[in-house]
């Protein structure tokens, strides 16, 4: 049977990025699943999933990625329109991606041993709630 769940966590602005697989590996335990697949899809437009190893150079490399790829301190056509100045929010979500889809073996993610599931935050607001739904099928 196919187990969903959502995942809410609040964010505290632009580069935050947190771990979500503690909880990932909760909603599979919740499933039941024994083999099968968990699809996460992180419902907005300004935030991001990935797996990445959770450390704190790698997250810095990341994030300087980002920069060199969606500057901030440039014109985009977004911000022009609608003066919120998250055109490279919308930008950077859109080249990482709002989903996953992690496979279930032997009741667990089988994730590498330095992988790590994440939330990107992108948006430059702060306090923002992020929601990522997880759907575990067998």
């Amino acid at each position: 049977m196919v187990y969903q769940e959502e995942i809410t966590v609040t964010t505290h602005g632009e580069g935050e990025i947190v771990d979500l697989t503690l909880a990932v590996r909760r909603c599979v335990a919740a499933s039941g699943t024994v083999t099968g697949a968990c699809t996460l899809f992180l419902i907005g437009s300004t935030a991001a999933l990935t797996t990445i190893e959770y450390e704190d150079g790698v997250l810095r490399d990341l994030a300087d990625a980002l920069e060199r790829v969606a500057p901030s301190g440039i014109a985009y056509a977004h911000d022009a329109r609608w003066g919120d100045g998250n055109g490279r929010s919308h930008v950077r979500a859109s080249l990482v991606g709002p989903s996953l889809v992690v496979p279930v073996q032997d009741g667990a993610l089988r994730l590498g041993t330095w992988q790590q599931i994440v939330l990107l935050e992108l948006d430059v607001r702060e306090h923002r709630e992020r929601t990522v739904l997880c759907t575990v099928i067998p």
